[in-house]
């Protein structure tokens, strides 16, 4: 098949989002068996076409939504392919379908952010030939929400890279815990967005109760957000005496490094995660979860099997009991890391999730 992936506007691929992160990834499968391009934006430092393995990457002009999607939907005229694919930008999708009435065109939706519930959108979303939705959580909540899309949608969970984000050796372990000054800790790991949704307030909470019972457990918090509310959440840990070393945004390439050194991984969530990839990093690393019963995460972490689920995601009280059972225990939290990591193994792969497209697009 000739596959073409439509990026979003905001980040180029390859690039730091987690959009464009599975964008690639899955394109990369694709490719080795299928003709695959992707058109993203234009970046000062990266060149108009190039390819990545087999892919073919082609950059064009941005700045806003509707002048990206002018640009794309100049790119595809006069061009024939079998699939396209629109990832999280449904009024694109319906304006690429337009112009190309004969071509199946699928929907990639990773979370609701770009769906809200309004007439536009169902306009929009009736254009697809196929919604893919990240989550069987995803896809109810598309399906009640437009429920004249519901015979359109299917769930395919995404992958990681099982090579790269792996069961660390002892020797990489103490490597990474020694690169990031916690080599004698009980080290609690936090990576996404430093964003109020992300309960990064509620881990400093249940740290502070940790440090009592636990007093060598360090926090590693990895992720961007912006000046003032970083700057809050450390003077909060400063009046918790919480030690948290608050890293910045880690360039996805170096990522995997961050979890060899977590002995536990929490994600805090407080508003509905579609599906949670850095939960499935944290597992294919052999790293025990605690994660908010939100969303598709229920979907990926098994209650006490692989990791724990937080009904009361918003108490502090019930991250910081997992935490400590995990570190007094570290038999263990250790057979719950390979646990998790048989079950990325088994249900998180790449290429898994690549199959998975190939056999619905080969359906048109």
């Amino acid at each position: 098949m000739r596959i073409l992936m439509v990026a979003p506007e905001q980040i180029p691929v390859p690039g730091s989002g987690s959009v464009e992160i599975c964008i690639l990834a899955i394109a990369r499968r694709l490719a080795q068996k299928h003709e695959v391009t992707i058109v993203s934006r234009q970046s000062p430092h990266l060149s108009g076409t190039s390819r990545i393995g087999n892919v073919t990457i082609i950059r064009v002009p941005t700045g806003t939504e509707e002048k990206y999607t002018a640009s794309v939907l100049e790119y595809i005229r006069d061009k024939t392919f079998d699939v396209i694919q629109v990832d999280n930008r449904p009024h694109c999708m319906a304006q690429v379908k337009s112009a190309a009435p004969h071509t199946p065109v699928v929907l990639f939706l990773h979370s609701l952010t770009f769906v809200p519930r309004r007439q536009k959108v169902a306009d929009s979303l009736r254009h697809a030939d196929l919604i893919i939705a990240n989550s069987r959580s995803l896809k109810q909540n598309l399906s009640r929400m437009f429920p004249i899309c519901r015979h359109v949608i299917r769930t395919v969970h995404l992958g990681v890279d099982l090579a790269r984000f792996s069961t660390p050796t002892t020797q990489q372990k103490w490597r990474s815990k020694r690169t990031y000054k916690v080599r004698r800790s009980f080290t609690v790991l936090f990576a996404g967005r430093v964003i109020p949704r992300k309960g990064v307030n509620v881990l400093l909470d249940a740290m502070s109760i940790v440090r009592k019972v636990v007093p060598f457990a360090r926090l590693l918090i990895a992720g961007r957000g912006s000046r003032s509310y970083v700057g809050s959440l450390k003077a909060h840990a400063r009046r918790l005496r919480v030690p948290a070393r608050f890293m910045g945004k880690i360039r996805h390439d170096n990522i995997h490094r961050i979890y060899r050194a977590a002995d536990c991984f929490v994600c805090p969530s407080q508003r509905h995660e579609a599906f949670g990839l850095v939960n499935v990093e944290a597992m294919a690393t052999g790293v025990p979860v605690i994660a908010s019963n939100i969303g598709g995460i229920k979907e990926i972490v098994k209650h006490r099997q692989n990791g724990y689920l937080i009904n009361d995601y918003r108490n502090p009280l019930k991250f910081a009991l997992p935490i400590i059972e995990l570190a007094r225990n570290r038999r263990a939290a250790k057979k719950m890391g390979g646990a998790a990591r048989r079950t990325a193994l088994s249900r998180f792969s790449w290429r898994r999730t690549a199959a998975k497209l190939e056999k619905l697009y080969a359906r048109f």
